[in-house]
């Protein structure tokens, strides 16, 4: 949804030295779009993964007098924003989820299209790996993490599929993993929606990475740091961010002064407007180019209003 980013953070940018923060860089494809579409722009780029960092420096050299490229988990971006000198910002984009290149390197242990080591790190500086998880977390907080972060509702049954298979040998790989997943799952279920072991898959990655409380954190951040007129763009890639974002953008968009006022109080109205009606959905031609876009959700909002304190 290249060209409807590019649209909702425009009217922001249109002023003198416009910054933006990026906090899923990623391999760059939407900030080199930016700072070409700005040309007073300063883009701050942030990821905790150190190869979209490399790759992305590579990509963005032609405006390296533009950027500042942090290492950092999105959750930090205020301090982040700080070390950079620029604590107010223009614009805010997130990309949510894993990206393509994490995806396509089988050894990242990501897909379960490939057979590799069960690792799911973003950051392979941590410790904690879906190998870890899955050889060490008890059946009910496995039961939890699918059913929380996988919306599996046969957690029950893949869960305890996985504690009796990890018993008899440590499970170790991607391979091992999924066919125990599609195993777990009734015949009749696994006739249709894809790959069975998706929504495993994408439980173990939430966890490892620590996905929903990054963004818990992150998008409050970004959306103190926007200056007036400022906009901020989500990219939801499942449900449970996309309606993470949902509540955290609409309770900065209501007036929540007590009932029964004959005007709002100043210190309770809203300091956003949304400027996306529901989730905004990749258009079907998109789609066909890019099949992996099929499951974005675009939200977006704008800053109307300074808090009360800052005026």
């Amino acid at each position: 949804m290249l060209d409807r980013v590019l649209e909702l953070l425009a009217p922001a940018l249109a002023r003198p030295a416009p910054v933006v923060v990026d906090a899923n860089l990623g391999l760059g494809g939407h900030a080199e779009a930016l700072l070409a579409a700005h040309p007073s722009l300063h883009l701050i780029g942030i990821d905790r993964d150190p190869v979209a960092i490399e790759r992305s420096t590579v990509r963005l050299a032609p405006y390296a007098d533009r950027i500042t490229l942090v290492r950092a988990v999105s959750d930090e971006l205020t301090e982040v924003l700080a070390r950079a000198g620029r604590p107010r910002v223009d614009g805010a984009l997130f990309d949510l989820g894993v990206s393509s290149p994490q995806l396509d390197e089988g050894e990242r242990g990501f897909a379960y299209s490939y057979d590799a080591p069960l690792d799911m790190r973003m950051d392979r500086d941590e410790e904690l790996t879906a190998e870890v998880v899955v050889n060490t977390y008890s059946a009910a907080d496995l039961i939890k993490i699918l059913r929380n972060y996988g919306e599996e509702r046969f957690a029950p049954r893949v869960a305890n599929l996985i504690i009796k298979e990890r018993a008899r040998e440590a499970i170790t790989s991607t391979k091992r993993l999924a066919e125990i997943v599609r195993t777990a799952i009734p015949a009749a279920t696994r006739r249709t929606g894809g790959n069975p072991a998706k929504r495993t898959f994408q439980a173990l990655r939430i966890e490892v990475n620590a996905e929903l409380t990054a963004l818990e954190r992150a998008l409050p951040a970004a959306l103190d740091a926007l200056t007036l007129g400022g906009r901020v763009v989500v990219l939801a890639y499942h449900s449970l961010e996309d309606r993470l974002t949902k509540q955290v953008i609409t309770a900065r968009t209501r007036d929540t002064s007590p009932p029964g006022l004959p005007v709002p109080l100043p210190a309770h109205q809203p300091r956003f407007a949304l400027l996306t009606k529901g989730a905004e959905l990749p258009s079907e031609e998109e789609v066909t180019r890019n099949p992996r876009a099929a499951s974005a959700r675009c939200r977006a909002a704008e800053r109307i209003r300074e808090a009360v304190d800052e005026e």
